[in-house]
């Protein structure tokens, strides 16, 4: 099933860049010029090298509004994918078999607790926020997560039992109407988390009529959580979360949603930004650098790191940038790696530095060093940019294919590995946490959209419904093999590559310094960065969102 159709081309094209500043401060620099550079290469527009290409153009589906009563989970169809969060893990290997499940899990969880400490009973306080005037869940995103639910769901409810149950309900309406959003949907996870699912069905009818995609933040944040709450006992989380991803050709609003999203929030650019003025660093001696990227995504990292070679004094390196991707998205005519790569080609000619580019048909946990080919003079660069959290580790599986991806990446003694991730904790915690965990964070990414684009934006909407709900429902709603979104805080991955053999790289003066300048132009009370134990945090408020990491 697919969420998009053609359409009559949007208004949104993909390369459209835009300036966005924050509300009430002074003017924010455009953080798709490089800061670094001279001022002729500023100017430099890299517009025309994603414009010049056909784009299909494609877009949501929208159909009529969808009522309170469109899911149904009654007793027999609550069927959730695991009777425990630790179900889904098949412990296959040899070594393994000593003991079961849930030592494995205690395990993991006991050395999660050793890497940061208890977690803090204030994370989980349901303090009040500022109630929202109740608003319809807005019916396009509704009748999405409708026709994902009803026509994919394994566990499809019948037309005869179309309203939730409410039987067993521990609280009546006037109780759950005096609530807020999150102090709701906080409970509706512990609900669920104990098994309450009549008393939580009570809470997402209710929510829904809270909600808004085009309300407050609060609001907003809730209507894509209580979907994958509904996902999550619907045991429709995988289909709801493939429907979102949608592995057609991508739209040009999904092209230009993601290139919005590190636009205005500026903790993914400074994170990309990071990484690139470390790589610089380490390439300046060298006359031929090879960089491996095991997701190239839309290549917007690389255009700022091609321009950013342009400026440098002398003659830049030659540069071999080695994509991979899975064989079906290699050559997508939208989006596809070696149409990127064609692109970036353009890019690097115009700007006079030398540039190859490779793109490998894989599946990442299938690429072998033969595959990479280093060339001898070549300084090898990984980089991990929002990629590692994608790869199943040993809470999923005990072929671990995070830990053999680092460590084939280890044998192949490159000078650099940067890494990009986001600071959340999601991957082995328990649900109810990781549910409070996912709503903190998230809360702090639609705050700053909250504070860079007005509420009704086209744009605003696109990213949070193209970029952030899909992240959001499979976090919420999956667990196993299926979920992927399997993020990590920044003391986990240090302790993770370091077991893989890296040692950690502080970064210098020299890249942090103009990031820092460049923060305080932006924003300087509500973006703040900081380093701690050689990682580069990039958050929001008091809110670690991205961390950038360097390593040998």
């Amino acid at each position: 099933m697919s969420l998009v159709r053609p359409s009559d081309p949007s208004p949104l094209s993909y390369g459209s860049r835009k300036l966005y500043s924050l509300n009430g401060t002074k003017n924010a620099p455009d953080l798709s010029a490089q800061r670094f550079g001279s001022e002729m290469h500023r100017s430099e527009s890299y517009e025309k090298y994603f414009l010049d290409f056909p784009i299909e153009e494609l877009s949501i589906s929208g159909v009529s509004g969808i009522s309170n009563n469109s899911f149904h989970p009654n007793a027999a169809s609550y069927g959730r994918t695991c009777d425990s969060d630790s179900a889904c893990l098949e412990i296959t290997s040899p070594e393994q078999l000593d003991f079961g499940d849930d030592q494995v899990r205690l395990k993991l969880q006991e050395l999660e607790r050793d890497l940061l400490g208890e977690p803090d009973a204030a994370d989980y306080d349901v303090e009040m926020l500022a109630n929202g005037q109740a608003m319809e869940i807005d019916s396009e995103w509704a009748n999405s997560i409708k026709d994902a639910l009803l026509h994919d769901s394994p566990n499809e409810s019948s037309s005869t039992d179309s309203n939730f149950s409410t039987t067993g309900s521990n609280k009546d309406a006037s109780q759950m109407s005096s609530q807020n959003p999150r102090e709701m949907l906080l409970e509706c996870a512990f609900a669920i988390s104990e098994d309450n699912f009549d008393e939580a069905s009570a809470m997402i009818e209710q929510l829904r009529g809270m909600v808004s995609v085009q309300g407050d933040p609060s609001q907003r944040i809730a209507a894509y959580m209580v979907e994958g709450l509904a996902a999550r006992l619907l045991a429709s989380g995988k289909c709801l979360y493939k429907a979102l991803r949608c592995k057609e050709p991508p739209s040009s609003d999904r092209l230009a949603a993601m290139q919005i999203l590190f636009e205005v929030c500026p903790c993914f650019k400074f994170g990309f930004m990071a990484a690139n003025c470390a790589i610089i660093e380490a390439a300046k001696d060298e006359k031929r650098i090879h960089i491996i990227d095991f997701d190239v995504s839309q290549g917007t990292q690389y255009i700022n790191l091609i321009q950013m070679l342009a400026t440098q004094p002398g003659k830049a390196p030659h540069l071999r940038l080695t994509g991979v991707d899975d064989p079906e998205s290699v050559h997508r005519p939208v989006g596809g790696l070696k149409h990127i790569g064609q692109r970036l080609e353009q890019l690097a000619k115009a700007l006079r530095v030398p540039f190859e580019f490779q793109a490998i048909a894989s599946n990442t946990s299938d690429v072998t060093p033969s595959m990479l080919a280093s060339r001898h003079g070549e300084a090898v660069i990984v980089n991990f940019a929002f990629l590692l959290h994608h790869m199943p580790d040993e809470s999923v599986s005990t072929v671990n294919l995070r830990d053999k991806l680092l460590r084939m990446v280890k044998n192949l003694n490159p000078k650099l590995v940067t890494v990009v991730e986001q600071d959340m904790n999601t991957n082995t915690t328990p649900f109810f946490s990781r549910f409070v965990e996912t709503y903190n964070y998230f809360a702090a990414v639609y705050d700053t959209l909250d504070a860079t684009l007005p509420r009704d934006s086209q744009d605003r909407i696109n990213v949070e419904r193209q970029c952030l709900a899909k992240d959001i429902v499979n976090i919420v709603a999956c667990e196993g093999e299926d979920r992927v979104e399997r993020y990590e805080v920044a003391g986990k991955w240090r302790a993770r590559m370091t077991m893989a053999g890296f040692s950690s790289c502080t970064m210098s003066q020299n890249v942090t310094d103009p990031i820092r300048k460049l923060i305080g132009e932006y924003c300087e009370r509500r973006l703040k960065m900081y380093e701690e134990m050689g990682t580069v945090h990039f958050g929001w408020e008091e809110k670690s969102l991205i961390i950038t990491s360097t390593w040998r």
